[in-house]
């Protein structure tokens, strides 16, 4: 297959890569909770407790939501690379202690600090990736941090396997993801700093070595410095603060980038990631765990499609297109777990429709999210607002992480999904009314569209 990103794709590959591996512990820390919860509850001595389950699931997802906002800062501090380096601490101590926990309180206490990581690097990666990745290849590369996010959930899954003849594997699995975190905090020494955010802070020089590394020797080169140097809005304003995200000036483009992980967050998609094995074993399905894996690579399958269609279709379409489809199999899902009509078939429909609602979810609203805010937001609050939005998405995954099960046993889970498919509907409008096409556009000249009063300040700034 031909590989979706030009030459100078090329160059930046490894840097992206390495960046990708906090990208591949989100999903592996969110993906190892689904077939060892119960393993992990009997084991503990909270077996048959929901709310509890819902704690054990919930809490990395309350240190995420802490460290979405902390990445933000930190990244604008002490920039992208040093901010992976200081978050592969949390990655690797969090995992260590759940896999040694014996009790619910330490076990609680690990899956936080893992929060802490994947929270921090749910808005790093797709920061960074978006700064050093060349116009023409920011779709595909781009792309790749949920690529990365997806093979995460589907080791997790396949890392759950053993479970069935071994029920302490849950702590091997664990101690897995501790790998990782050590190759993110070694490879970030080979990795350059984003040259926009060395701008920012007057290093001209070690920007320019970084841009030559990134990109080479080319016109490129010549243009995107230029850019950077000349256009005002780097140099020209300091970082807006908090309170400036929510002023006439910023608002609209952050209440899009906010809305956006609002809705894929209560499209359902961390209810399958975390419940599909129970979901399936309800539904009669012998092989729970396999089924949940073979759901785990039609994630893959979807963000490598994604990669190939993101600068040839465009944002803004894939993500339409992702959450029609998300709706209809929902919908099938659905009345595949409640229509008696079809009680004989109703394995077979669940595990096909969450199969397709997996690969409609990686096609758009899985990749696009993350890359399209940081494609929008105007430099000075680009890590900020990334952090508000994915604060967003964190608190909406703890609330569907903690209460799921317990709604569930309420209401039914065809009710549960019929309420996902509907919010995927009202996505597909929601996109179609309010979200701008990015693809084969600048970071810059993006900027200046959405936020022109930026640049007109700068350039009366510039010859006063």
């Amino acid at each position: 297959m031909r590989k979706p990103w030009s030459s100078s794709g090329d160059a930046v590959l490894p840097y992206v890569g390495t960046a990708c591996l906090a990208s591949l512990l989100f999903g592996y820390h969110l993906g190892v909770i689904n077939g060892s919860l119960e393993h992990i509850a009997a084991g503990l001595g909270f077996a048959g407790d929901a709310i509890l389950q819902g704690w054990v699931v919930s809490s990395t997802l309350a240190g995420a939501a802490a460290g979405s906002f902390t990445g933000g800062a930190l990244a604008d501090k002490i920039g992208r690379r040093r901010t992976f380096q200081l978050n592969a601490v949390p990655l690797f101590l969090g995992p260590l202690l759940s896999s040694c926990s014996g009790g619910f309180e330490s076990m609680v206490l690990g899956r936080i600090l893992a929060g802490l990581g994947i929270g921090i690097s749910s808005a790093v990666a797709p920061l960074y990736i978006s700064e050093i990745a060349p116009t023409e290849d920011r779709g595909a590369l781009g792309s790749l941090n949920q690529l990365g996010i997806n093979i995460g959930i589907l080791l997790a899954l396949v890392a759950g396997l053993p479970l069935a003849d071994s029920p302490n594997w849950w702590r091997a699995m664990f101690l897995l993801a501790t790998i990782p975190a050590v190759f993110l905090f070694v490879g970030m020494f080979k990795c350059p700093e984003s040259p926009r955010w060395l701008v920012k802070q007057g290093r001209l020089a070690e920007a320019e070595m970084a841009s030559r590394l990134l990109w080479g020797k080319t016109n490129k080169f010549e243009e995107t410095i230029g850019d950077l140097k000349s256009d005002g809005s780097e140099a020209v304003e300091q970082d807006a603060s908090w309170g400036e995200l929510f002023s006439k000036r910023y608002w609209k483009v952050v209440s899009v980038g906010a809305s956006l992980f609002l809705i894929q967050q209560f499209s359902g998609i961390n209810a399958v990631v975390f419940f599909s094995t129970a979901v399936f074993r309800g539904a009669g399905i012998k092989s729970d765990v396999a089924a949940s894996a073979l759901v785990g690579l039609a994630n893959v399958i979807g963000s490598i499609v994604a990669s190939s269609q993101m600068d040839k279709q465009g944002r803004k379409y894939l993500l339409i297109t992702s959450f029609t489809g998300m709706a209809i199999s929902m919908l099938i899902l659905a009345l595949s777990l409640a229509w008696r009509a079809l009680q004989n078939f109703s394995a077979v429909l669940a595990v096909l429709a969450t199969v397709s609602y997996m690969l409609a979810f990686s096609y758009g609203a899985g990749p696009v999210p993350a890359l399209l805010l940081a494609e929008m937001f105007a430099s000075q609050i680009r890590a900020k607002a990334m952090a508000l939005s994915l604060g967003v998405h964190w608190v909406c995954n703890f609330i569907i992480g903690l209460l799921f099960l317990s709604v569930v046993e309420k209401v039914g889970v065809s009710v549960v999904y019929l309420g996902f498919g509907s919010v995927c509907l009202g996505g597909a409008f929601y996109v179609l009314n309010n979200v701008v096409e990015t693809k084969g556009r600048s970071l810059e000249e993006i900027e200046r569209e959405l936020s022109p009063v930026v640049y007109d300040d700068a350039a009366a700034f510039a010859h006063l």
